[in-house]
This record gives C-alpha cells, sequence and structure tokens, in this order.
C-alpha cells in the first residue's frame, strides 16, 4: 500500500438511494462535512468502492462521496442488468448530488471511472466543478479489442486460458462466448474472465492486483460484460465530442505509462484535444490505482486541485 495515502476514515453517513427500476445505490460521505465536495466513481463496469478509495483526498478539505453504481458491490439488487446503462448512471449520480443538497462537485474517476466522471461531466456540467481522470478508458472499439485480443502477445499463457472453448477468437466472438456462458450462470467462466483480467492489471504492479471474491464474480462480470456487449451505451467518438462541454472547467489526467489496459494514447489523445487538461504521466506506473508511484500522483492531483477548486 502506498504512503502518499491519507491515514484511513470511516464514514459519517452511508445508506442506500432508491433510484427507480427496484434499483437502490449505496452510498458514503467522509471527511470534512462542510468541505469541497468530491465523488468517487469506480471502475469495472462491474467492480465497487472499498475503504482505500477514501484515502486519495484531504479529509480536512474535501466532502468525499463513494458509492457503488447500479449492479455492483452494496448496491442491490447485486449483477442485475436491467435498467442499467450509461445513461442510468448518469441519472443516479445527478440524483445522489441533489439528495445530497450539493451544488457542484469535482469528478474523480480511473478506468472506467474516467469513461462515467466524462459522460456526466458533459451532460451536467454546471454541476461539475472540474476532473481528475486516471488510466482513461473511453469505451471504443479498438480499445476493447485490445483488452480482449491485443494483449494476448504480452500474456500469451493468460490469454489461451481465458479464450479455452470459445470458437471464434475475435474480441466480438470473445464477447458472444461469456455473454453466453454468463447469461447460463456459469462461475467458472466469470472466474476465468476475472483471472484473464487480474492478470492484465498486475502487469507492472508490484503484485498482483486483487479481485473480489469467486462468490460475487458472477456479478461482477455479468455487469462488465453487459456493458462491453453494448459498447457501453455510448455513440462512437461520444466523449470526444462533447468535451466542448467542459471549457473552463479544471482537469488532471494522470496515466501510468506502464499501463496495458488503458494504454497512454488514449489519455493522451483526449489531453490533445480537451483544451486546459493536464497530462500527468506516470513513468513507472501500471493501471493501478494503488500502484505507489500512481497513488502519489494521484494525491498530489487531489492536492493541487485545490487552489482551482476555491478560486473564485
Amino acid at each position: 500500500m502506498s504512503d502518499a495515502l491519507f491515514p484511513l476514515l470511516e464514514p459519517y453517513a452511508s445508506g442506500w438511494l432508491p433510484v427507480g427500476d427496484d434499483h437502490r445505490i449505496w452510498y458514503e460521505e467522509c471527511g470534512n462535512p462542510n468541505g469541497t465536495p468530491v465523488l468517487f466513481l469506480h471502475g469495472g463496469p462491474g467492480s465497487s468502492i472499498n475503504a482505500n478509495h477514501r484515502r486519495f483526498f484531504d479529509p480536512a478539505f474535501y466532502r468525499i462521496v463513494l458509492f457503488d453504481q447500479r449492479g455492483c458491490g452494496r448496491s442491490t439488487p447485486l449483477g442485475e442488468t436491467r435498467s442499467n446503462t450509461t445513461q442510468h448512471l448518469v441519472a443516479d449520480i445527478e440524483r445522489l448530488r441533489q439528495a445530497l443538497g450539493i451544488e457542484r462537485w469535482m469528478m474523480f474517476g480511473g478506468s472506467w471511472g474516467s469513461t462515467l466522471a466524462l459522460a456526466y461531466a458533459q451532460t451536467n456540467s454546471g454541476a461539475v466543478a472540474g476532473l481528475i481522470l486516471r488510466g482513461v478508458f473511453l469505451a471504443s472499439t479498438d480499445e476493447v479489442e485490445w483488452f480482449l485480443t491485443g494483449l494476448h502477445r504480452f500474456l500469451p499463457e493468460a490469454w489461451t486460458r481465458f479464450a479455452a472453448g470459445a470458437e471464434d477468437l475475435t474480441a466480438a466472438g470473445l464477447l458472444r462466448f461469456y455473454s453466453e456462458r454468463i447469461a447460463a450462470n456459469d462461475e467458472m467462466a466469470a472466474r476465468r474472465w476475472t483471472a484473464w483480467e487480474s492478470a492484465v492489471m498486475s502487469v507492472g504492479e508490484a503484485t498482483a492486483t486483487s479481485t473480489q471474491a469467486d462468490s460475487s464474480a458472477l456479478a461482477r462480470v455479468r455487469i462488465q460484460v453487459h456493458y462491453l456487449v453494448n459498447a457501453c451505451f455510448l455513440a462512437p467518438d461520444q466523449l470526444f465530442e462533447g468535451l466542448k462541454h467542459l471549457d473552463g472547467l479544471p482537469a488532471i489526467i494522470v496515466q501510468g505509462r506502464r499501463d496495458l489496459v488503458c494504454p497512454p494514447a488514449t489519455a493522451y489523445t483526449l489531453a490533445e484535444r480537451w483544451p486546459g487538461a493536464q497530462l500527468r504521466m506516470v513513468e513507472e506506473g501500471g493501471h493501478s490505482a494503488m500502484h505507489p508511484a500512481v497513488a502519489q500522483a494521484l494525491v498530489q492531483a487531489t492536492q493541487d486541485m485545490k487552489e482551482r477548486l476555491t478560486a473564485p
């Protein structure tokens, strides 16, 4: 664990927020109740928040809000894909903001969390004070194909295990195969997907990136495959085209040079097309936010944002 992170802290408020369609999202608030609001957006799709996610922010300055997205973590029903799209999640974030009485907040998201942060900010720019993004993922076909097939060049052993049983070894074929297996509640297939994800994320890390327990793997993978099969419910280049709505918002992009899950080219292109966004490349960093160098860069970003968020 990185020494750069702030000490562990407990929420001062938490609970479930009904968001419609029988979904309830779990949220928690930490830090300073009167501080500058920041929303932590977890990755996946399908992952969840944990106690370490609270530690990127100075608890004396920030009002830290975290939540489990639909079907994830402690949100209910677990693993539910019905009424679960990017547009639903964006609406949930706005409903949570209103329920907590927050006027504007900063978005902090990594990997899939960066996708969701951009999607929300482009739709609700008036409610956003700034953005910190890590390991940028924009849900393009190229990015998904890289994750599902391109990485076999780096991890041939793990990929062979991942692709075993599939007849069509293209990205689309693998997605169809896993979609069918997960729909059949195949827990072994969910574990194989999770093992592939873990193998990819562990490259460049001091230790292998941990994943959720097997008991929740099926639900987590069900959400992730649901989103990938549907191109994350985003039109091609939607997030690039929406950058015009973010003019003037402070933004810091933290990217690990050795990130194989979300390679640096995406973060670089985003920064090039987003005037005012600052790209901070972490040369020794991989994908994990808990990599010591990446964690240090993220904490530095939240510290640097203080002045920009409080400027008149």
